[in-house]
């Protein structure tokens, strides 16, 4: 069961949203302004419970973020308990390749008013603040850039694009296989401890803030449009507490940043 008063502090809402388009919207811009998507556990060997109640634990007590599987767990109980018809879907991340990975991504699918939204708080990379209507291929324009939803008939997929400043760029694919709790947690195992996901060697945290969203990739921070690098500990656990808002335990920012101080910080 979700702790409603908790969630609803942490994302600085007064009351649970309505479900209507605007609560949705409402709704999944103060989870990314508030709940930052960080893979620490995954980097140092850790695999995320997915427990409802650990991940309410870790985020709603504990002032931590985490990554899809975590997020969208507590957005997807929020938004079911809330009133809205939701159905969770497994994605393949594309990171502008032609074809996905694994199904290593999750998200929801929400209808309302017989109109269907991809409603993403997980996502790591360059996703949107806003939910977007999936039956239309119309550019989609949103804070936090423009977007669109398209059909790949090479796959038979869904693709999410953003557009960048060379074009359509492919953020993740998906269809409408139907998925149950264990695909969730095989995927989950799969991302913490595959050494060819990303998560077990690299930093990736984000968050979108009012002013625009911030990222970090091991050691560089990107904040509107610019990378700086972060050269020492002190500096790193500034950013993880004061940019990213996290409460981290004893030490952990010390073991993160043994992880990564020597990794590369492109993408």
């Amino acid at each position: 069961m979700l702790q409603s008063d908790a969630y609803l502090a942490r994302l600085g809402l007064a009351k649970p949203v309505p479900h209507t388009l605007k609560g949705l919207q409402t709704l999944q811009a103060a989870h990314l302004h508030a709940i930052p998507f960080e893979n620490l556990d995954p980097l140092l060997g850790i695999v995320p419970d997915l427990d409802l109640g650990a991940i309410q634990t870790k985020m709603l007590k504990q002032g931590r973020g985490g990554y899809c599987f975590e997020q969208n767990a507590l957005f997807g109980c929020a938004l079911r308990e809330w009133g809205f018809a939701a159905e969770p879907l497994l994605a393949r991340v594309r990171n502008g390749a032609p074809h996905g990975g694994a199904r290593s991504h999750q998200a929801w699918i929400v209808a309302i008013e017989s109109k269907e939204y991809l409603a993403d708080v997980g996502f790591g990379g360059a996703g949107s603040i806003a939910p977007l209507r999936i039956s239309t291929e119309t550019t989609q324009d949103t804070p936090s850039g423009a977007y669109r939803i398209s059909h790949d008939d090479t796959t038979n997929e869904t693709v999410l694009d953003k557009m960048s400043g060379t074009g359509w760029f492919s953020l993740f694919s998906f269809d409408r296989i139907e998925v149950a709790p264990v695909d969730f947690e095989a995927a989950n195992h799969l991302c913490a401890t595959w050494d060819k996901a990303p998560f077990r060697t690299n930093l990736m945290m984000a968050r979108h803030l009012p002013s625009g969203r911030i990222s970090l990739f091991n050691r560089a921070f990107r904040e509107a449009g610019q990378t700086r690098m972060i050269d020492t500990l002190k500096e790193f656990e500034t950013i993880l507490t004061n940019r990213f808002g996290l409460t981290l335990p004893a030490g952990m920012a010390t073991a993160a940043w043994q992880r990564i101080k020597d990794q590369p910080t492109g993408r």
